[in-house]
């Protein structure tokens, strides 16, 4: 007879008023699978990190399943202070050069078939960490040839220069995310800009690359203003996109306005196929890197 997975919730919700609750789609089922227990051992035993773990990611089993994994460069304190993000702001810590071997030595022992990478915002950084990116990019590839690679990158403060820094290293997807629709961007997304982001997408696009941007719901937006930020991201020719319910993460983050169904988020992965999206992935538990493996294809 088999086992009924473990169902949980995604976060607390006993101190959240009833109307405001997480409702009973955010539940996940707790991760299994041989091919998930295989990488946990690996991690575990050579004491590797990933954010799909430190972010407590609810499709963490799937993706170690698939050989998806999500790795974060440039250290762990952000020189940014989204309302969102869950992140510590601060001053960092000096840029690491050994970091690229490290997380190229960690692809090669869990095998990552799709490497995902991001990192914080370095603005204390001349080049805003971009020499660190191209030298991890190089460096998984050296050891992981056959490894396609997904660069979930920041807007590098528009210093075009840095962003071609890393545009030359020609990872198979190139991520940047909107986060938010325009209107929300000043309140969710303190330092940034919604415009240059968009033009971080279009200067991907004219290097080649396959681009994809990520949008949060439940935040306050309007259908209407989802709809025109899919249309913005078309018109600068972005590939994939994704749609995910927002989740506060602290009491001092941004709070949860709404929780959109999933009847909704099949609409609007609908409406972004009709616009010519090659990949739209929209649901209450999508998260930046859910399906990568495909968005490469």
């Amino acid at each position: 007879m088999s086992e009924t997975p473990e169902v949980v919730a995604v976060g607390p919700s006993s101190d959240v008023p009833h109307h405001r609750r997480r409702p009973e789609w955010l539940r996940v089922k707790l991760p299994t699978g041989e091919n998930y227990r295989k990488v946990r051992e690996i991690v575990g035993e050579h004491k590797l990190h990933t954010i799909c773990q430190s972010g407590n990611c609810p499709n963490m089993g799937e993706c170690w399943g698939e050989g998806t994994a999500t790795f974060m460069i440039l250290g762990n304190i952000c020189t940014r202070s989204c309302g969102f993000c869950s992140v510590a702001t601060g001053r960092p810590l000096a840029a690491d050069p050994f970091e690229p071997a490290r997380v190229a030595r960690s692809v090669e022992l869990m095998g990552v078939k799709h490497c995902v990478i991001t990192s914080v915002d370095r603005d204390d950084l001349a080049d805003g960490g971009a020499n660190i990116w191209a030298s991890t990019i190089r460096a998984v590839r050296r050891r992981s040839p056959r490894t396609k690679l997904e660069t979930l990158i920041p807007d590098f403060k528009g210093e075009w220069q840095n962003l071609t820094i890393v545009l030359d290293g020609a990872p198979e997807v190139l991520s940047h995310n909107v986060e938010t629709v325009r209107r929300l961007t000043r309140k969710v997304r303190v330092q940034a800009k919604y415009d240059r982001s968009l033009e971080v997408l279009m200067r991907a696009k004219k290097a080649g690359l396959r681009t994809k941007s990520g949008v949060m719901l439940g935040l306050g937006e309007q259908d209407g203003e989802v709809l025109e930020t899919l249309d913005d991201l078309r018109s600068v020719g972005c590939d994939v996109v994704t749609l995910g319910q927002y989740l506060q993460p602290t009491k001092a983050h941004l709070p949860v306005v709404e929780y959109v169904h999933p009847d909704r988020f099949a609409r609007f992965r609908e409406e972004g196929l009709a616009r010519g999206f090659r990949f739209v992935e929209s649901g209450p538990l999508v998260r930046s890197s859910y399906h990568a493996w495909k968005h490469a294809e």
